[in-house]
């Protein structure tokens, strides 16, 4: 390491790389903890809504099973063939702090009973009631799907800048004003060597 000679520019360029790693890292610390805060917000409302939907879920396979029972399962085969209006889904995009997560809209997912298209004059109510908690269900079911994509990818965002962080803070910082801290102990040897030797010059002469 003795003979290793820096100089003054490359101390200066070592500082600045000093002052924009420690700018990074003071940025990429905001953004981790502002995308934990985001996650959290996300999965308070997932607790909620995964309730909600296990729920309607209940409610649904309660009612598919009072319209067995009163019409059969033929009936329901046949009114569920003949159901036109489907549901119409579009998967959008959105911004969270950066991260690109799914905006999931639909159309058509609960109906009037004379928008599924099956006639309603030999059809009973249990059926009717069965749809609809089913249509219900089915509005939860892409709610989830949306927030749960969007925490998943939240959170491997959060693993990331997490990970980069880390290495700024106890890896590439570090080293970087370890190195910088022996350039200046070597321009200081080497200055006291310079005076040193200057000295023995005019004391010969």
């Amino acid at each position: 390491m003795a003979d290793v000679k820096p100089t003054r520019s490359e101390l200066i360029k070592l500082k600045s790389k000093i002052k924009l790693a420690k700018s990074g890292y003071k940025l990429l610390k905001k953004k981790r903890d502002g995308l934990i805060l985001e996650f959290y917000e996300i999965l308070n409302k997932t607790k909620s809504v995964r309730k909600e939907m296990t729920e309607k879920f209940k409610e649904a396979i309660k009612k598919i099973n009072i319209a067995r029972i009163v019409d059969g399962d033929l009936a329901i085969k046949s009114v569920s063939m003949a159901i036109k209006n489907k549901p119409n889904v579009e998967v959008e995009n959105k911004n969270i702090m950066g991260v690109v997560v799914p905006s999931i809209k639909s159309e058509n997912v609960v109906k009037e009973v004379l928008e599924r298209g099956y006639g309603i004059v030999n059809t009973s109510s249990a059926i009717n009631e069965a749809t609809n908690s089913y249509e219900e269900l089915l509005e939860y079911i892409i709610l989830v799907a949306e927030i749960e994509t969007s925490m998943i990818r939240l959170l491997e965002e959060i693993d990331k800048t997490k990970r980069r962080v880390n290495a700024l803070e106890f890896e590439v910082i570090p080293k970087l004003i370890k190195t910088m801290n022996f350039i200046e102990l070597r321009l200081e040897e080497m200055e006291r060597e310079t005076v040193f030797r200057s000295k023995r010059i005019k004391k010969n002469r």
